[in-house]
């Protein structure tokens, strides 16, 4: 396979030392881009699927920690987001026309792992809309030896009525031919770059914070508004599907903000209490982001996740 230098914005990074991307083509024709972090004598691999509106760069200071702890990292830039290839004429527009169409950048992302020689064992991190994309890829057979998540949507937190609503609101869009419109009460402006800190719900530090918007500020073709109406039921519909489905053979940790506000805590739960070699930690006064918490939040998740993948990697011999 013939690799394609993509851009890496090493401007906006505090990421390990010879960084690089790589555009990669899906089956369906679409270009997305590809983040590798490589690692000194690495132990295995670090593949990180990043949320709604994210990109590789932002995983860049996750990959610099993991690179310390002997992994190198992989991370994507999906479909419609990042530098990818954008689907709507309005690059603003966050949107999907499937939510399984986002397995094919994982296959896409794969095939340059696999060009690259990047070393095994395999392990998962998926963050919100990547711990969905990241659990069905894991029970389909992504060849990962564990499986990490950090605020996975397995749910979008909704009061009950509000639910229904949603579901009527993005069936009737689908078959009107609507659908394609951003959904009612979001914004087409990226969220980081207009909100206040003291108003966020991702993270409670300011460090971090702060840094999501000085990225954005350089590089504002990284941005995203809002969902489509599609986008909005494409995810229910996949939410649902995954929590019908059997836990995948792996061993598992799921971390979580007690303040979270985006996606569904009682989906995590359930999920979890279901995974036969999963563990479930809620973290107090985190919000959505809890990898971008405190340093000492991150430090002791980055502690569990790396005994978790110590494990795994004993057990697979």
């Amino acid at each position: 396979m013939e690799l394609a230098a993509a851009p890496y914005l090493s401007d906006i990074t505090d990421g390990p030392e010879g960084a690089a991307a790589y555009w990669a083509r899906t089956d369906d024709g679409l270009r997305i881009r590809v983040g590798v972090f490589p690692a000194r004598a690495a132990r295995g691999t670090l593949l990180m699927f990043p949320g709604r509106t994210e990109y590789i760069e932002k995983y860049a200071l996750e990959a610099a920690d993991w690179a310390a702890r002997g992994y190198a990292g992989l991370a994507i830039d999906w479909r419609g987001q990042g530098l990818a290839d954008r689907l709507l004429p309005d690059a603003r527009l966050g949107h999907v026309d499937r939510f399984p169409d986002y397995q094919r950048d994982v296959a896409a992302a794969m095939r340059v792992a696999r060009a690259l020689g990047l070393p095994e064992p395999f392990h998962l991190l998926g963050h919100s809309l990547g711990g969905a994309i990241a659990l069905r890829a894991a029970i389909e057979g992504l060849p990962v030896i564990s499986a990490t998540f950090s605020g996975p949507m397995w749910g979008i937190r909704m009061a009950p009525a509000m639910r229904l609503a949603a579901r009527a609101l993005t069936a009737l869009g689908r078959w009107t031919g609507q659908d394609l419109r951003l959904a009612p009460s979001r914004s087409i402006e990226s969220y980081v770059a207009t909100t206040r800190f003291e108003d966020n719900l991702l993270t409670t530090d300011l460090p971090m914070w702060q840094m999501m918007q000085r990225q954005l500020a350089a590089h504002p073709e990284l941005g995203l508004g809002g969902p489509t109406l599609r986008w909005v039921g494409e995810a229910m519909r996949e939410c649902d599907w995954l929590m019908r489905q059997p836990a995948p053979p792996l061993p598992a940790l799921c971390f979580a903000g007690a303040r979270e506000a985006i996606v569904d805590l009682p989906a995590m739960r359930e999920r979890m209490a279901r995974w036969p070699d999963g563990d479930y930690r809620e973290i107090p006064g985190a919000l959505h982001e809890v990898l971008l918490e405190s340093p000492g939040v991150r430090h002791r998740i980055a502690g569990e996740m790396a005994d978790l993948f110590s494990r795994a990697e004993a057990a697979a011999g």
